[in-house]
């Protein structure tokens, strides 16, 4: 019974672990003058979002330590911040084996008040990734769902700031 069960388990985690491979060159998305018309996201209670044209800033956090900061510093503000900021907030977790992201990540996104889009899909990271300093806070600014500025932050006070530019 022990064995079944270890078996069973060690299938779970290495399908969870599993990955799809990424092509070498991969179209950037995030580009001064690009539409993101294209964004759809779910959100951590899997609602689907798509992006209107009132937003004009998206808030990426790409790698696990910068969701964590821009978590935590939401965290401190009232769940209306984002939108009275005209702003969304995308963790990208698609890094993460799939068992982890089902079993810890995503019900720990659904603690925060505020709305965080999720970014599961690799090869979609990889496009919104490319060209960008993945291991920053990046802050797209967006007129009609245009990009026209892309900035990389390092703090949470240059993040709020950015927010409520």
């Amino acid at each position: 019974m022990k064995k079944t069960l270890l078996a069973a388990l060690s299938v779970l985690f290495f399908l969870g672990c599993s990955s799809n491979a990424t092509p070498e060159t991969v179209k950037p998305v995030l580009v001064a003058q690009q539409s993101l018309e294209s964004l759809k996201l779910n959100d951590q209670f899997e609602v689907s979002h798509e992006l209107d044209a009132q937003t004009q800033k998206i808030i990426f956090a790409f790698s696990k330590d910068i969701g964590h900061t821009c978590n935590e510093f939401l965290a401190t503000k009232t769940p209306e911040y984002l939108q009275e900021n005209k702003a969304i907030f995308v963790a990208d977790v698609s890094s993460a084996p799939s068992l982890i992201r089902s079993m810890f990540i995503l019900p720990g996104l659904k603690d925060f008040k505020h709305t965080v889009w999720v970014l599961e899909d690799k090869d979609i990271s990889a496009a919104y990734k490319a060209g960008v300093q993945s291991d920053k806070i990046i802050v797209v600014y967006l007129q009609n769902k245009i990009i026209t500025d892309i900035q990389t932050f390092t703090t949470t006070q240059e993040l709020e700031t950015a927010i409520q530019k």
